[in-house]
Parts: C-alpha cells; sequence; structure tokens
C-alpha cells in the first residue's frame, strides 16, 4: 500500500519493466545512399577529399596549383603554326661490340658447330647421349657392332665362295677335241721349222666340298709346261662362265690350245710331244710313250676379290692326237 497517496502497490508491469527497443534508422531510396569511393576526388576538385597534401594553402605553398584554363591543350592547330624545316637525320653507325661481329661471320658459325660436335662427342662418350636423343648409347652401340661382327662373320663363313682343289681324270686327263673347238685349232708337226700345234680339252675334276654356295667362274686361264724342260706348250681358258655346285666333285672340260715352236726338230720339248704323239703302229709293242706336263690355273671367281692360282701335274699322261703313220 502507497502510504503518501494512498493507493496500494500494483503487481503489474509498468513501462520500466521491459528493455528499451532498438530504434531503426527508416531506409529511404537509392537517392540518398552514400557516394561510392572517388579515388580520383583528391585530383579532380570533385567531391570530398581524403588527402590535403596537394591542397593549395598559405602554410602549403609548394601544394597542387590548379592549371590555368588559358594553357593550350596538346593538339595544337597546326594552321597557324610556322612551315617546318625537314631536316635529313645522318643514319646511325652499326651499335654492336667486336664480339659480335665476329660471332655473324661464316668462320665463327664454323667454330660454334665444331665446338658443338665436340661436346656432343665428349657426350657420347661418358654415356649421357646418345646419338639420336636418348637412343644408340655408347653401350648399344658397341653391342650392335658387336651382333653386326657376328653377322658379318656368319656370311662370310657360308656364302663367300672357297677356292675348290683340282685333280686330273686318272684315265684320260687329256682328251681329243670335239665340236667347234676341233676346227679352231689346225692340227699338226713339223720338222722344218719344228713346230706343232692340235686343240685338246684337259679332262679335270673339282672338290667344292669345303662350299655351301655355287661358285661361279668367269675365267679359268690354263697355262701348261713341259714337266722335263719347262717350257710352255700351251694355253687356254673357259669358252663361257661355268658354274658348279657345292658339296660335289663335278667335271670340267678346259679348251686347250696346244701351239709350239721351236728352232729345229731335235728340241727336247718338240721331241717328247713328237714321240708321245706319233701312231702306235710305229712302236712294236703299240705302246706310245707317255707326255709329261704341269697345268697351271689362274682363277676368276665371282664373289672373291683378285683371282686365286692353282696348279696340278701328270707324269704319265696319253697324247690326245695320234699322227699318221707315214707323218714327219
Amino acid at each position: 500500500m502507497d502510504r503518501l497517496g494512498g493507493r496500494g502497490i500494483s503487481a503489474g508491469y509498468n513501462s520500466s519493466s521491459f528493455y528499451p527497443g532498438r530504434e531503426e534508422p527508416l531506409k529511404g531510396g537509392r537517392d540518398e545512399e552514400e557516394d561510392a569511393w572517388d579515388v580520383y576526388a583528391d585530383f579532380n576538385n570533385a567531391g570530398p577529399r581524403y588527402s590535403t597534401a596537394y591542397v593549395h594553402s598559405s602554410t602549403n605553398s609548394q601544394g597542387y596549383h590548379a592549371l590555368d584554363p588559358s594553357t593550350p591543350s596538346k593538339e595544337v592547330d597546326m594552321a597557324g603554326a610556322a612551315p617546318v624545316e625537314m631536316v635529313t637525320v645522318p643514319a646511325l653507325g652499326p651499335e654492336w661490340a667486336k664480339s659480335e661481329l665476329h660471332d655473324m661471320t661464316k668462320a665463327a658459325k664454323r667454330e660454334k658447330k665444331t665446338d658443338s660436335r665436340k661436346e656432343k662427342w665428349k657426350r657420347w662418350n661418358r654415356g649421357e647421349t646418345g646419338m639420336c636423343g636418348s637412343y644408340c648409347t655408347r653401350k648399344i652401340f658397341v653391342w650392335f657392332m658387336f651382333g653386326f661382327a657376328v653377322v658379318i662373320a656368319l656370311v662370310v663363313a657360308f656364302c663367300i665362295p672357297r677356292v675348290p682343289s683340282f685333280s686330273f681324270n686318272r684315265k684320260t686327263p687329256l682328251i681329243n677335241a670335239t665340236g667347234a673347238w676341233s676346227e679352231a685349232v689346225p692340227y699338226g708337226f713339223s720338222r722344218t721349222p719344228a713346230n706343232f700345234s692340235f686343240p685338246a680339252f684337259a679332262s679335270l675334276q673339282l672338290s667344292t666340298d669345303n662350299n655351301f654356295v655355287p661358285i661361279t667362274f668367269n675365267h679359268m686361264r690354263a697355262s701348261v709346261f713341259d714337266l722335263d724342260t719347262g717350257r710352255q706348250i700351251a694355253t687356254g681358258d673357259l669358252l663361257s662362265k661355268t658354274t658348279v655346285p657345292p658339296k660335289q666333285f663335278p667335271d670340267i672340260l678346259l679348251p686347250l690350245n696346244f701351239t709350239y715352236f721351236a728352232t729345229n726338230f731335235s728340241d727336247q720339248t718338240w721331241t717328247n710331244w713328237y714321240n708321245g704323239c706319233r701312231n702306235k703302229l710305229n712302236y712294236a709293242t703299240g705302246d706310245r710313250p707317255s707326255v709329261k706336263f704341269r697345268l697351271v690355273l689362274d682363277l676368276d671367281i665371282l664373289g672373291l676379290p683378285g683371282s686365286r692360282t692353282v696348279s696340278t701335274q701328270v707324269a704319265d699322261a696319253d697324247c690326245p692326237m695320234e699322227l699318221p703313220v707315214n707323218s714327219v
């Protein structure tokens, strides 16, 4: 109870029982918003200034001064200007150093290329790089060359022809000429002047057992020498290229041209071959003396550089021709 006013105490709420509310200002339209930040405000004399560094005042005589409106702009009226005299300006000299001028010469470029090749060679020797980028390094190159050498060795072992061995037919080392070769050389023995000539074939047997590929003879030049006197009595060669198979014993008939000239009929070489080629009826036993000779062959084989020489000899051969009974 309020003793002074005579009113009793109320248990209700009054205005002091609540926290005061927050009063928000009214939001106006877009025209009432604050202006945006203008970074040029200090320089174009528009808007509020944020710095007074360039403001002209009595205390800041070195500050900002506005330009006089009468100052001409950078666009100059050329109509009222005086004529301009064009002057030829001399060309400037080269602005290159002596070393730069040297680097542009061909000699300097060659030196650079040489140095570059040397550097690449050193790096390749050290195994740092390859011939084609990262490929074909020194190690790979060594293995490649080793394999290449092995391949070459195999090719040489199996594909390169080898010189065959020769031997005469034991029964008939010399055979009488037939066909066109029989007409190529005249037959005859003469005492005055002492000479003889006749065609024949050398019956040869080859051994190609050590060859893996066929052998082609471009030439097989023959020289025949008397075994007693050492005088040459015949020559010969193949009529055409001849190919023989490998790993076999092929027979070859080599054309020979027997032609010999002596000073007189007492010449030992002439006598040996005259007695060997006489008719069997001129001998009581019917056996003619054997002729003895040595055959030298100069071989030109396809696939082999140069020529190869082989020789063989016979000591009991029969003369391939037989003279008439009443011959010289």
